[in-house]
């Protein structure tokens, strides 16, 4: 059975099929639902109230630093603190489109991060150029598990999260042929550190890319992960869904 940590099902593209996305996770036994608006959220809800099997986590993303309001965040604090969400996020830094604003997106990660620390719930790290400030802020600011989502830094990179206690999250693009440091970092992460996910309905793994991604197929990165690391699948999928729920005690 696997575990998907990171999936987005409700937004629009998946969600219009939904029903159909379920019964095709016969052997996904965990899935986290990450939610970007409150409509996604409110969506999510309803799913994980129909199939336990399901977290929901909600947060801002870096993109929107520019609209996301003081009753946004209250919205947020809220939720998380009534204990609606299971995770924060994904939340974090993106420099890759555009940098006239990071000074905005910082503070809403700091803003976040604090919401996180106060509610006593995991964030999931969304790291796109901006590695340096990003692993600085939450050196600086967190004080809860975090989660490095679809990680594609270098091996020096992880092992600088791995010692803020964090679990290193792998997609789809470990599957691919012109993959860069995603096989070197399974190779030297931890078992007991790794988690599998999807990023639904992005990044879609090989043999299936170029198709809408589901959580089914993140069947195709744990394989990819115990071809790399020479282990059992049973064994590593256990251990994903162990590393999975320690998030949550």
């Amino acid at each position: 059975m696997y575990t998907d940590s990171h999936a987005h099902i409700t937004c629009d593209p998946l969600y219009e099929r939904i029903d159909e996305v379920l019964e095709n996770m016969d052997l996904v036994s965990r899935c986290m639902i990450m939610c970007t608006t409150l409509e996604e959220f409110h969506r999510a809800q309803k799913v994980k109230d129909r199939d336990p099997r399901f977290k929901v986590a909600l947060g801002w993303f870096p993109s929107d630093a520019k609209t996301i309001t003081s009753e946004d965040l209250k919205a947020l604090y809220d939720l998380a603190a009534a204990k609606q969400i299971d995770c924060l996020g994904e939340i974090g830094l993106d420099y890759y489109w555009d940098t006239s604003f990071n000074d905005l997106q910082k503070e809403l990660f700091i803003q976040q991060i604090e919401i996180a620390n106060q509610t006593h719930l995991p964030i999931s790290i969304h790291m796109r150029d901006s590695t340096k400030d990003c692993l600085e802020i939450l050196k600086k600011h967190a004080r809860t598990r975090i989660i490095f989502h679809c990680f594609s830094g270098s091996v020096e990179t992880m092992k600088e999260c791995l010692k803020m206690d964090s679990l290193i999250s792998f997609a789809g693009p470990l599957t691919f042929k012109n993959a860069r440091h995603a096989p070197d970092c399974v190779l030297a992460c931890p078992i007991e550190r790794i988690l599998t996910e999807t990023d639904s309905p992005y990044l879609t793994p090989v043999p299936y890319r170029g198709k809408q991604n589901e959580p089914k197929y993140v069947e195709y990165v744990a394989k990819k992960i115990c071809e790399l690391k020479g282990l059992d699948e049973s064994l590593l999928c256990s251990q994903i869904e162990s590393n999975f729920l320690s998030l949550f005690q």
